[in-house]
């Protein structure tokens, strides 16, 4: 399993290299569950990873929990991808129906994957969509069969430390990436999960595992803190 970090600037960002995680997830927690961060910022952070890692760390990016809004949606997405992020993250926030995800979301793939056809668009679901009336995950079957989309992610829309796990249970989980991972894609939990959630997170059996807030002391508002990135790096490697 990939530990997935999201810090909000390069500060958080080296300690998230220190701490050995896989994949730096760079992102504004000021705009919301993926909320996103300036360019500039990426930027400079791919400039750190390739210092300090070479190509051994990758670069994510949140462009947003997005409204259904294709073309804003689209432009933001190879914004991230020019500046330097292997994975782009699209939040389907506002996105109500399938038709609209799947219009949404070949925008996106076609403007990331027309600049470079390695970059990988991550569609990140909400484990709490029936309180924020958006998508259910468990389209991702009708979804995934009509964009090429990479990874299937599932994630918390209101950050009030109520967890994924306490919106879908563990059979649910399993279902959403069982039929992600028979489109053969990549598959990713988040939201407010904490140490104690470890066991029931491998269970599952995602790919990545994303996390902020169980590495800053439980507060996604605190600052990344190396020596948890580090605990939890080995909690999910035991």
């Amino acid at each position: 399993m990939k530990l997935l970090v999201s810090p909000k600037d390069v500060e958080e960002a080296k300690a998230v290299i220190r701490g050995s995680a896989d994949i730096v997830d760079v992102k504004n927690p000021k705009e919301g569950s993926l909320g996103a961060n300036f360019p500039w910022v990426i930027s400079a952070i791919r400039g750190l990873i390739e210092e300090e890692k070479g190509n051994g760390v990758e670069l994510s990016a949140a462009i947003g929990d997005f409204d259904y809004k294709p073309g804003t949606a689209s432009l933001a997405a190879l914004g991230a991808a020019s500046v330097g992020a292997d994975y782009i993250k699209v939040g389907l926030y506002g996105v109500k129906t399938k038709h609209e995800a799947i219009d949404l979301l070949t925008g996106v793939v076609k403007a990331v994957k027309g600049y470079d056809a390695d970059k990988k668009v991550v569609a990140a679901f909400y484990s709490d969509y029936t309180r924020i009336d958006s998508v259910s995950p468990f389209e991702i079957a009708e979804i995934g069969k009509e964009v090429d989309i990479d990874v299937a992610m599932v994630d918390t829309g209101v950050k009030d430390g109520r967890s994924t796990l306490e919106f879908l249970s563990e059979e649910e989980l399993k279902t959403f990436f069982s039929d992600s991972k028979a489109l053969g894609l990549e598959t990713a939990i988040a939201g407010s999960l904490t140490f104690d959630d470890i066991p029931t997170i491998k269970r599952i059996n995602a790919d990545i595992l994303g996390v902020r807030g169980m590495v800053c002391g439980g507060n996604r508002n605190d600052s990344v803190r190396a020596e948890l990135v580090s605990k939890l790096r080995q909690a999910v490697a035991e």
